[in-house]
């Protein structure tokens, strides 16, 4: 079939293997597609693997003008380039041949102010513009991944047909709902990966401890999340996780996770996520102790030199003399609880964050529905977030995911293993700061009361930054240096 005899549905520009894949999952759905990439090479690349995987029905195209004139009114166009510089070099290059009421859909990582800087950069030209945050890695794109597009919902109803048959599906549906006006696309898949950030520090722990108190072998360890994957924990990555344990080394002996560097490499967008709860006044320590980790894992000589010079200074290791007399079968059962409490403390934060930030700009997000749309094609999905889904239902406006009467309970059963593992792991000189960060931010917001008041005392003695009184209303100062020293108190 020629390109030119007919037109096709939609077209996408950009090859990397994200853009590869999408784009032959579309074509696999029955959606006739162009695609365009600078590089000819992966043009012809593209069109090769679409006649190799059942003559699917994608057209390669060479130019930007040729690309925007295969697709049929109104356009809709997909890019997945790099964020940044890229996108605004790919949408001028297209945009000079693309008509009012055609579309652009960027579905790349980005900042969330870009996008909603690139909405109104379009709108003058008569586009519409959707950033759409995809989920799932290459394997998602090509079989199914969670898509988030914000933006124009006028974009996404010409879409929509195609968005959901390209998405991963689950029982309740295709992971793929239209999330609101504006940059919400992008920041809901920014902080769906800070979820996933906390996510993976919080299962790097619990292997932590397994490894080092419990002295599990790889083994052993691919048998447990193998087991936890069939229960509550039940998730993509607690499902890889388990894969990760059995693989041997092919380049020599042992395991192949046991010789690869712990150094953590990452994009950015945890980093974002951290500062906008910083930004918006919204407490993330799971997912900040989760980012502090991997700076702190960057630097791999100066914590070798500190090994060295503390075991010179008499630090001894503690965690040889626990192994022994531990319960293995206890611990591993401890370690789920304090795992799966532990995520529930980061998804709070991260429902929290959404919750500040569609309050601060109007988006008027559906967070049951953010959670329906994560269940599948996701790097996060987990059975787990049906619960959650379910706990927005009952309660639409629910202050946190600790306050579902469901969770409470959850969290109330488990937090006796929790405190069990975070001891354990103290004692034994393990760092398990997510645990650690998801425990403090539970025990502070089951609080009513906290010490906060003494903070307040010193701003006022210092700042003269006035307080509040729990018995009378009104600000109150203090000239505490006096008072303390029996000099009359003024307020």
């Amino acid at each position: 079939m020629e390109a030119s005899t007919a037109l096709s549905r939609i077209g996408l520009a950009g090859l990397a293997v994200m853009g590869q894949n999408l784009a032959l999952n579309v074509a696999e759905k029955g959606f006739p597609i162009s695609v365009y990439n600078r590089t000819t090479s992966k043009v012809d690349e593209t069109v090769g693997r679409a006649q190799d995987e059942g003559q699917l029905p994608l057209f390669g195209q060479y130019s930007p003008r040729e690309f925007v004139l295969s697709i049929q009114r109104p356009r809709s166009v997909i890019i997945l380039v790099k964020a940044g510089a890229p996108v605004d070099q790919t949408i001028a290059a297209l945009s000079d041949h693309m008509e009012p009421g055609d579309c652009i859909i960027d579905g790349g990582n980005e900042w969330y102010e870009n996008t909603e800087r690139r909405m109104q950069e379009a709108s003058s030209k008569g586009l519409l513009y959707l950033g759409m945050g995809v989920s799932g890695g290459e394997e998602g794109a090509r079989n199914g991944p969670s898509l988030m597009p914000g933006g124009s919902h006028q974009a996404y109803t010409n879409i929509k047909d195609i968005l959901e048959k390209v998405a991963a599906q689950v029982e309740d549906g295709p992971c793929v709902t239209y999330i609101g006006e504006g940059g919400s696309g992008n920041f809901v898949k920014m902080v769906h990966n800070g979820i996933e950030y906390g996510d993976m520090q919080l299962i790097s722990e619990a292997y932590d401890v397994l490894k080092h108190v419990g002295g599990l072998s790889n083994n052993e360890l691919a048998e447990i999340f193998a087991e936890w994957n069939q229960g509550e924990l039940e998730s993509f990555l607690i499902e890889i996780t388990s894969d990760i344990f059995r693989v041997k080394d092919d380049l020599g002996d042992g395991y192949l996770v046991d010789k690869i560097l712990d150094k953590t490499g990452m994009k950015g967008t945890g980093k974002w996520t951290v500062q906008q709860a910083a930004e918006l006044s919204v407490a993330a320590p799971t997912i900040a102790a989760s980012l502090d980790c991997r700076y702190l894992s960057g630097l791999k000589e100066e914590r070798e030199n500190a090994a060295e010079v503390l075991k010179q200074a008499g630090l001894k290791e503690e965690v040889g003399s626990f192994a022994q007399g531990i319960d293995k079968k206890r611990l591993i059962d401890d370690v789920r609880q304090a795992l799966y409490a532990s995520k529930i403390c980061s998804y709070a934060q991260g429902m929290n964050l959404l919750r500040a930030k569609s309050v601060e700009k109007g988006w008027n997000l559906n967070f049951g529905e953010l959670a329906r749309i994560w269940k599948g094609g996701c790097i996060i999905r987990a059975v787990f977030l049906d619960r959650i889904k379910k706990a927005y239902q009952r309660n639409p406006n629910l202050d946190s995911l600790l306050v579902d009467p469901e969770f409470a309970r959850e969290m109330v059963q488990r937090q006796a293993a929790w405190r069990r593992v975070v001891g354990l792991a103290i004692s034994a000189g393990i760092s398990t700061p997510g645990m650690c960060a998801s425990l403090a931010y539970f025990d502070t917001y089951r609080r009513a009361r906290l010490p906060a008041n003494l903070v307040q005392a010193q701003r006022d003695l210092f700042g003269a930054h006035t307080y509040e009184r729990i018995d009378r209303p009104g600000s109150f100062h203090t000239e505490w240096k006096k008072a303390a020293h029996g000099v009359g108190a003024l307020n």
